[in-house]
């Protein structure tokens, strides 16, 4: 065959085109038992010969590299679905995705850099509706994958991990806030890629007292969840040296859609106060607060100022690059249920790449080593503390227009890293699991 360039020295056979390797993308969520798969092959490139228009030339052998035997990392996300509670409001709700939206986006960031090392990636989707039992769901994630990526109530969790252990598996929380879960109620097999309640309230103590607010009403609501927030903040106001001036707790039946701007005013009063602090982690009453309250002060925690482990208003550190790529897969902003499952995922893709295997015990070894390290595009490298298995990492204090601060701030300190300042440090956590 003659090229452009001049007849070719030999005649060769063509080489038929290899197929396109497959890509880890988006696929219609199922319920249960939906795999979606990043399997990359090979050779995903025609030879240069004909990239420059020269005509068919045979392939070149592969290199020693790509003969070896490729790695398949199986993973599996298990949701438990949770009736919501009833709130006053219907403007935010939850998307059917939230999570494994996620767990999507990082697994195509894993299949980018394992095309190229032989690192073949698989996900593997369970959900339980509200009310059913996990039982099976638990059995089914651990006979698909040793890699388990769960965004389930703290009750479920400990039932996975202790499932998980009498099979070698390695279970990583996604979503659950809880601080039980890194103190006492710790397992050596559960790993933690969402910020605990304490790190968040921790983020928010900073700030107040970098600001000199140092004198607090403390509003929660009456939900399980709201108290347990609320319980956190105590513990943050007391180690940042903050006053608690008044504290009360939210019982209203009226509908504050209407009768906000009379009811606020007067429940609010009774202090002279720095900073309002809303505890309502389901959502229910605290956006009415703001502009109703009976001295004009910033408001803090659930509405206003909050802590997050990711917002949509973070842009520097890449973050705006990583929103995009989100965006485009799931039609819509990253929340941080979304976050905590990309860490995960992130998390098994960083292990993998680093020590070239799949196996969840050298996998976790190398996690909890120095050696590991996760780019979360929040401007610190971002590690798991070896007492308790919790991510390391930077707590952004946003409102709904822009990004704040971000925490640990200037000048809080500490012998190891600054981000050992938010929530329970080695010494207090009491996780003994670990040792």
């Amino acid at each position: 065959m003659t090229s452009p360039l001049g007849p070719a020295p030999g005649p060769a056979p063509a080489a038929p085109r290899p197929p396109a390797a497959p890509r880890g993308g988006r696929a219609a969520h199922r319920p249960r038992g939906r795999v979606l798969r990043a399997l990359l092959g090979a050779a995903c490139a025609a030879p240069a010969a004909l990239a420059l228009g020269l005509g068919a030339a045979p392939l070149a052998p592969a290199p020693a590299a790509a003969q070896q035997a490729r790695i398949q990392v199986d993973i599996a996300f298990l949701h438990i679905a949770q009736e919501a509670p009833p709130v006053l409001s219907n403007l935010d709700p939850d998307p059917e995705d939230l999570g494994i939206a996620g767990a999507r986006r990082g697994l195509q960031d894993n299949a980018a850099s394992g095309r190229f090392l032989g690192h073949d990636y698989a996900l593997t989707e369970i959900t339980v509706a509200p009310g059913e039992d996990p039982g099976p769901a638990i059995e089914q994630a651990l006979a698909s994958a040793s890699l388990i990526i769960a965004d389930a109530p703290a009750d479920v969790l400990l039932r996975l991990a202790d499932a998980a252990a009498a099979k070698g598996a390695l279970v990583f929380n996604a979503a659950a806030p809880d601080d039980a879960l890194r103190r006492a109620e710790c397992r050596s097999n559960l790993l933690h890629s969402t910020p605990s309640r304490a790190m968040l309230a921790d983020a928010l103590g900073q700030f107040l007292a970098k600001k000199r607010w140092r004198e607090i009403m403390l509003i929660e609501g009456a939900h399980p969840k709201d108290k347990a927030w609320a319980e956190a903040l105590r513990r943050s106001f007391a180690k940042f040296g903050l006053s608690l001036e008044a504290e009360k707790t939210w019982d209203f039946d009226a509908d504050m859609r209407r009768s906000a701007a009379a009811e606020v005013p007067l429940f609010t009063q009774g202090a002279d106060v720095d900073v309002y602090v809303l505890a309502d982690e389901i959502g229910d009453w605290a956006r009415y607060v703001p502009y109703n309250t009976w001295l004009p002060r910033p408001i803090a925690g659930s509405e206003g100022l909050r802590p997050a482990a990711w917002a949509e208003v973070v842009e520097q550190w890449g973050a705006a690059q990583l929103h995009s790529r989100f965006e485009e897969d799931a039609g819509r902003p990253m929340r941080p249920e979304d976050y905590g499952a990309w860490a995960a995922i992130r998390s098994i893709g960083e292990a993998v790449t680093r020590s070239n295997t799949a196996d969840a015990a050298a996998l976790r070894s190398y996690i909890l080593s120095p050696k590991f390290e996760l780019a979360g595009f929040l401007g610190r490298k971002m590690t798991y503390r070896t007492w308790n298995g919790q991510l390391r990492q930077p707590i952004p204090l946003v409102h709904p227009r822009a990004l704040a601060a971000q925490a640990p701030l200037e000048g809080f300190l500490h012998q190891r890293t600054e981000l050992d300042t938010l929530g329970y440090d080695e010494p207090e956590a009491g996780c003994t699991a670990f040792d």
